[in-house]
């Protein structure tokens, strides 16, 4: 137990790290881009007068350290800054943004969840023929397709072609004018639900589906490729075949004993793969119009507008270093040798 401690002590260390030197170098980058933070924030056609005074309210008339100290101080008490375009907190904007974000994630994570584990098995059961072969192309495929490419065909299909999904947004105009989601999370599957409201809900899925999928399909390929790979190697375990030669039944070896040593290292790269969708969706939430995270910064850096773009940095930076912590410390937890190299 000593051990696991230090382990985790040294591990929350590291991500501490981590993150300070994200946030400095962000820090550092933002503020060389050559742009005017004054007149974004009072406008173009603002007086002299209330330049001068956004200077003074941005704190721009202090020399770059000193503006880092201030940052390094306000964010450690959960201050993200003001955005220069809308002149909000950033930090509410992110709450704002975030669950639209979410909810593409998590439908994509249960989405590559579910897929990667059929994939996968079958793959591993069908070893080195046809549906091997072409399960194995599909994987290599989906994490090799570049989402944005695959999110304009799917569109162009199933839009353009069948005519049967919405081609963008998270709710259609009629939905929005005549059956409205009183928002309560944000996450307006749960909050259509939430108001009783079917028809609203029935619009959210049609919306998620296509943007949900297409940022599926990288992690679909990650699990399919993990769980083909350490079925097969669990397949060849000397207490697999001690249960085939004791008569065991196939689904009983396969699914109970084979596939649950080897979830694993899937739930592991799927549990990564989720971090890295949070900044991943990005491009896909553009190109579907989706009002998340990857919209928002956008925006951000079309209009120079620093304090979030470090704001949203910081946040996928989070993201990404809390769920590498706490995957690694379950890997510790469950395996000493992990904590002791």
């Amino acid at each position: 137990m000593t051990s696991f401690k230090n382990y985790l002590i040294r591990r929350i260390m590291l991500a501490i790290i981590v993150l300070y030197f994200v946030v400095t170098i962000t820090f550092i980058l933002s503020h060389v881009v050559p742009s005017d933070p004054a007149e974004l924030y009072v406008g173009p056609k603002a007086t002299k007068e209330q330049r001068e005074k956004a200077i003074l309210e941005l704190g721009l008339n202090k020399p770059l350290y000193i503006q880092y100290f201030d940052y390094i101080f306000n964010l450690a008490r959960g201050n993200l800054g003001i955005s220069l375009r809308a002149h909000t907190p950033v930090l509410n904007d992110i709450f704002l943004y975030l669950p639209a974000t979410l909810e593409i994630v998590l439908a994509a994570n249960i989405i590559a969840l579910f897929l990667g584990i059929i994939f996968g098995t079958y793959s591993a059961l069908k070893k080195d023929r046809f549906e091997d072969h072409l399960l194995r192309i599909v994987s290599v495929g989906g994490v090799s397709i570049p989402s944005f490419w695959f999110a304009l065909i799917t569109q162009l299909i199933f839009f353009g072609v069948l005519g049967i999904l919405p081609l963008d947004g998270r709710l259609s105009t009629e939905t929005q004018l005549f059956n409205p989601i009183r928002v309560v999370t944000g996450f307006y599957i749960i909050d259509s639900l939430l108001n009783g409201n079917i028809p609203a809900f029935l619009d959210c899925i049609k919306h998620l589906i296509l943007p949900s999928f297409v940022l599926a399909t990288y992690p679909i390929g990650l699990v399919t490729r993990m769980v083909r790979s350490m079925m097969v190697e669990v397949l060849n375990e000397n207490y697999i075949r001690f249960a085939k030669a004791n008569g065991f039944r196939d689904n009983l070896i396969y699914y109970k004993y084979a596939l649950k040593n080897a979830l694993t290292p899937a739930l592991m790269a799927l549990g990564l793969s989720f971090a890295y969708s949070i900044t991943g969706a990005f491009l896909v939430e553009v190109i579907f119009s989706w009002p998340g995270l990857g919209t928002y910064t956008v925006n951000s850096i079309l209009e120079n507008d620093y304090p979030s773009i470090l704001g949203v940095t910081i946040v996928g930076t989070m993201f990404y270093v809390g769920v590498n912590l706490l995957l690694d410390l379950i890997q510790a937890y469950m395996d000493p040798r992990v904590r002791l190299k």
